[in-house]
């Protein structure tokens, strides 16, 4: 399973000596591309081969051990081992850099390669964009949330899956009486309670409340969206629509997908990685009752029910400084290649290229992708998970008062107020 959920907010831990020790700047011959090490990398690394058989200069991968990759990256980039080309998550991830002026723009490339600058979704073009100008290209496949259900428990019950906010109240109660767990949820990891709080706004205020807090505005925290938001938070909880020990259940050990597969719950809001962690600890269920639809709609709401959250994809940025711009440029161009788009989805992503449809029939699972590609493709904004698009100080707030807020230590008004006071 891969999952990518690595946390902006993890601590810095690793020193500049161990960065350059395990993955260095390396030769200064040669174009370095840093990558998050995991199964899905070998995409990027057959990409590095084909640009090699034609380049003048040679291209290598350093694979970086995700548990470190954003420490490592943060401690290279002050540094003059920096990499020529770097994979990353967009928006907040990259802002810092930005700002600093380490990353090279890319709107040459864009202006002078349009038919290269149109081939990806544009919602997920935006989450590389930093003030109006492009700064990353996708890499990966894409990643929604989605809100995955037990087929067979939703058959036995008699129900459907949820359309609209009140459909998803009235489950939470019948399942409740069933003695059913409404919804997994892999509380012991903050990010997972986010994914709901993600949702909720967007469906009560659209994508500008999010926006205006990722600006750096931090009264948009006391948008009545938000405050709206963490009300309806409070209520599944009180309403028992995530069990009596959420806090303690983990997703990275598979504890949360267990609940559903088993039946023991019949929901679960998750990235599309979901799929992926039952067809390896539950095969069976995944390819016979592992259900999946989008988020509801809140009529009322003046959110845009086909938004969506989670991870948009990630993206190849390069530094300014690189005496391989020129190069990088071309290498980044690779990546909507017809090989690399084929790569991705025999690899089981699902890419993000506005062609991609034609391709899916190869995937794994051509009925899942297809669904989540044409809800990307059909999204008119895409929200990159929160933790993500902030800068990290500000993230490590959030998460700790949103795990504070799911476990009932602060109320809605509470939330709200303390994280409109941060710094």
């Amino acid at each position: 399973m891969t999952t990518l959920r690595t946390g902006a907010a993890g601590a810095l831990a690793v020193t500049l000596a161990t960065a350059l020790t395990a993955c260095g700047g390396g030769d200064d011959s040669q174009m370095q591309v840093w990558m998050y090490q995991d199964s899905l990398a070998v995409v990027q690394k057959d990409a590095v081969e084909r640009f090699n058989e034609d380049s003048e200069i040679e291209a290598v991968v350093n694979e970086v051990p995700g548990d470190s990759y954003e420490d490592r990256v943060r401690t290279v980039m002050g540094s003059n081992d920096q990499p020529d080309v770097f994979f990353n998550w967009g928006a907040g991830n990259i802002r810092p850099y930005v700002d600093e002026e380490i990353l090279l723009p890319l709107d040459d490339l864009m202006e002078s390669e349009p038919e290269f600058a149109d081939s990806f979704i544009p919602s997920i073009m935006e989450a590389a964009e930093i003030d109006g100008t492009q700064y990353g290209v996708p890499l990966r496949g894409t990643q929604p949330v989605l809100l995955f259900y037990n087929e067979a428990v939703f058959e036995d019950v008699g129900v459907e899956p949820p359309e609209t906010w009140e459909d998803l109240l009235g489950l939470v109660d019948t399942f409740t009486e069933e003695g059913i767990t409404p919804f997994a949820l892999g509380g012991s990891e903050t990010w997972t309670m986010q994914m709901w709080l993600q949702y909720l706004v967007d469906r009560e205020g659209g994508a500008e409340v999010f926006n205006r807090i990722e600006a750096g505005d931090p009264e948009g925290w006391r948008d009545p969206a938000m405050l709206r938001a963490a009300e309806h938070v409070s209520e599944l909880v009180d309403r028992g629509a995530f069990g009596d020990n959420f806090a303690s259940v983990s997703f990275t050990e598979g504890a949360a997908s267990t609940l559903l597969s088993e039946g023991e719950a019949a929901m679960h809001l998750m990235g599309s990685w979901e799929y992926s962690t039952h067809l390896d600890q539950a095969p069976d269920f995944a390819e016979n009752d592992l259900g999946y639809a989008p988020f509801p709609e809140m009529p009322e709401g003046e959110g845009d029910p086909a938004n969506v959250t989670g991870n948009p994809t990630n993206y190849f940025s390069v530094t300014a400084d690189s005496e391989y711009t020129e190069e990088a440029t071309e290498f980044l161009q690779m990546t909507d290649d017809d090989a690399y788009v084929q790569d991705m989805v025999d690899n089981g992503e699902v890419p993000t290229t506005t062609d991609a449809e034609e391709y899916l029939d190869d995937s794994p699972n051509p009925e899942f992708a297809t669904f989540q590609y044409e809800l990307v493709q059909n999204a008119p904004h895409f929200q990159l998970s929160w933790d993500q698009a902030l800068e990290p100080e500000v993230s490590t707030a959030m998460l700790n008062e949103i795990e504070r807020l799911f476990t009932e230590q602060i109320t809605p008004e509470e939330f709200v107020e303390l994280m409109a006071e941060k710094p």
